[in-house]
């Protein structure tokens, strides 16, 4: 039995788990799903974004499944990740039939490192009106993330891994960056090459085919993954799974989004996109191939929230999905 941490949390990060949740229950799968609070609203209430009980509870699960938190996403999501140890980030941005979006045809991974970087959060004020922040590369933390990429290419059929970086300006940390990297890349037998970072995002607009799994340093992997869910369609559509040794943390990359919280309109794929993520991580390959096709049919047939062009409240829109797995 897999024990699974769910964590709604703010806005319509609960709309979006109970979407998940109903497809999960069509599968009905070996999962124990154990609910906790975390985010702004447990702030208010327990004067801790993220409760003692909470992050133990993480801890006893092999999997978190979380919705979206708003004002405090440092404190919770941020928080967890390092707690957790979650090295790795994966966030897939692939174009779908029937959405509207810049390019057909997108299908990209990056894969960004979860754990280092400016990230860390040592930021200090120096002096008045000076403030100053550490950025932290391991030799360790790269050589993790940049074979976990290139395993992920080798069991996706994937063919090419570029690294993103700044080597040039920032030559100690992403120099080691790019070193370990082109180092990981002659053990395996698939092809590497890599871009600084601010090239690699006119190309990714430009020619964003140039691209298959990207591997990059954890701030640069925020923005870039930005960047591609935009080709695609936007956040609406972006799932992403961190990956430790121990624990996986399975969260749809949108916010909370106050505006639409509790009018039952919010998009539910990014959220079903992401559980499928997390059946493949438990090895429920065909599951996740059932839950991914269902919903792209879907999306095809314009059975969609309005934020996609179509009129269906969120439930709505998952049922949908339901119906498709029903008909397998």
């Amino acid at each position: 039995m897999n024990r699974i941490t769910v964590i709604p949390g703010d806005g319509i990060g609960k709309e979006v788990i109970n979407a998940a949740m109903l497809v999960l229950e069509e599968l009905s799968l070996p999962f124990e799903y154990v609910w906790m609070e975390a985010g702004d609203e447990a702030y208010e209430k327990y004067g801790k974004a993220l409760p003692d009980e909470t992050l133990e509870e993480c801890k006893k699960s092999k999997a978190v499944l979380f919705g979206a938190v708003g004002e405090t996403a440092a404190d919770v999501i941020v928080r967890l990740r390092f707690e957790l140890e979650t090295f790795a980030n994966i966030r897939p941005a692939k174009s779908y039939r029937g959405v509207k979006c810049l390019y057909d045809n997108v299908d990209i991974v990056i894969v960004r490192e979860n754990t280092e970087c400016l990230y860390k959060g040592l930021e200090f004020e120096v002096a008045e009106g000076i403030a100053e922040g550490i950025r932290v590369i391991t030799r360790k933390g790269c050589e993790r993330i940049a074979r976990f990429a290139f395993e992920l290419a080798k069991r996706e059929g994937r063919k090419r891994v570029t690294a993103l970086h700044k080597a040039n300006v920032m030559k100690k940390t992403c120099g080691l960056f790019r070193e370990v990297c082109r180092e990981v890349a002659k053990e395996y037998d698939v092809e590497f090459n890599d871009y600084y970072i601010d090239a690699a995002c006119m190309y990714l607009v430009m020619d964003p085919w140039r691209f298959d799994v990207i591997v990059t340093t954890n701030m640069f992997g925020d923005i870039v993954s930005d960047l591609a869910a935009g080709l695609v369609g936007g956040l609406g559509l972006a799932p992403s799974a961190n990956i430790g040794e121990k624990y996986a943390i399975f969260e749809p990359v949108h916010g909370s989004a106050p505006d639409i919280a509790g009018k039952g309109i919010a998009n539910p794929s990014a959220m079903i996109l992401t559980t499928a993520m997390m059946l493949r991580h438990f090895g429920y390959l065909e599951e996740a191939a059932k839950v991914e096709k269902a919903l792209e049919e879907v999306l095809a047939e314009g059975k969609t929230t309005p934020d996609l062009g179509g009129n269906l409240k969120t439930m709505e829109m998952a049922q949908e999905v339901v119906n498709k797995l029903k008909s397998y």
